[in-house]
């Protein structure tokens, strides 16, 4: 049996580094997406590489609510930086969230990516799975909406079945975490008219000894009718080592998504790379 995936890359514009990295796979045919943080200072350049190189490839907005400064001012959100998601988990699911603030970030970054790139986005999704979470999810569907989104942008389902998630073998605490965090967002997304993937998979612990290949494999296993798996690749610099905690494991997993074995385990599990925005007709 085969079937397609799209396989997107995160993170696009978070660091020089990471955006090179994150252009070489495309370049290389080896990824269908990525998403771009566009509070980053590097996005509008990052912008201008993603149109110069053309690949076939979707352009997402990667919604960043957890890591460095806002766009402007959230004074109640995030007084001088954006707080840890461990924080605004609780707070989503008691209501404590301000949505307001977190609305007007959110229309700012949709802003910056129409400005640098010149269209709207391919699809959206979040930085740590933001956009599942009660509240914000509202406020993203309630404005991908008036934009007139619906019906042309995809969104990122960040769940998957338990049966696929347990099949897989591999990362299902981290799966199903983020499964139950996405209660009810793709009933409430699909009821607005947006597309989704079917099938996600892509979790790992980030540990650049381990063996991304092998990791990589479980992320075909038990695929959706519309499989997602994300993936960090990238090089690694100052910028990056000073915002992120996830840095020797992007060079691991460009390394794989650059040499032969990618092809070797995508053909042993039948799998083959689509755009999901011509899957979906987005």
């Amino acid at each position: 049996m085969t079937f397609a995936f799209a396989l997107c890359a995160d993170d696009f514009a978070l660091s020089p580094a990471v955006t090179a990295g994150i252009l070489e796979a495309l370049a290389a045919g080896r990824l269908s997406a990525t998403c771009a943080m566009t509070t980053q200072p590097g996005w509008p350049e990052a912008a201008r590489a993603f149109r110069d190189l053309a690949p076939d490839a979707d352009l997402g907005l990667h919604l960043n609510l957890t890591l460095g400064v806002p766009l402007g001012g959230m004074p109640r959100f995030a007084p001088s930086r954006f707080p840890a998601m461990n924080a605004i988990v609780p707070a989503a699911w008691r209501g404590a969230l301000p949505l307001d603030e977190i609305l007007d970030e959110l229309r700012r970054q949709l802003d910056a990516f129409e400005q640098a790139f010149g269209a709207p986005p391919d699809f959206v999704d979040g930085h740590q799975h933001v956009q599942v979470l009660p509240g914000i999810s509202d406020v993203l569907l309630c404005e991908l909406s008036a934009r007139g989104f619906a019906g042309k942008c995809w969104l990122r389902d960040s769940a998957d079945r338990p049966q696929r998630i347990f099949s897989r073998g591999k990362h299902w605490g981290k799966a199903l975490t983020v499964a139950a965090l996405a209660r009810g967002f793709r009933g409430k997304a699909r009821a607005a008219g947006f597309a989704l993937n079917d099938g996600f998979s892509g979790f790992s612990d980030f540990d650049a000894g381990a063996d991304y290949a092998a990791d990589f494999a479980t992320f075909l296993t038990a695929p959706g009718p519309r499989q997602l798996v994300m993936c960090h690749p990238g090089h690694v610099d100052e910028d990056l080592a000073r915002l992120d905690p996830v840095t020797a494991s992007r060079e691991a997993e460009l390394a794989f998504l650059l040499s032969p074995r990618f092809e070797e385990v995508a053909g042993a599990a039948g799998a083959r790379l689509m755009r999901l925005s011509a899957r979906l007709g987005g």
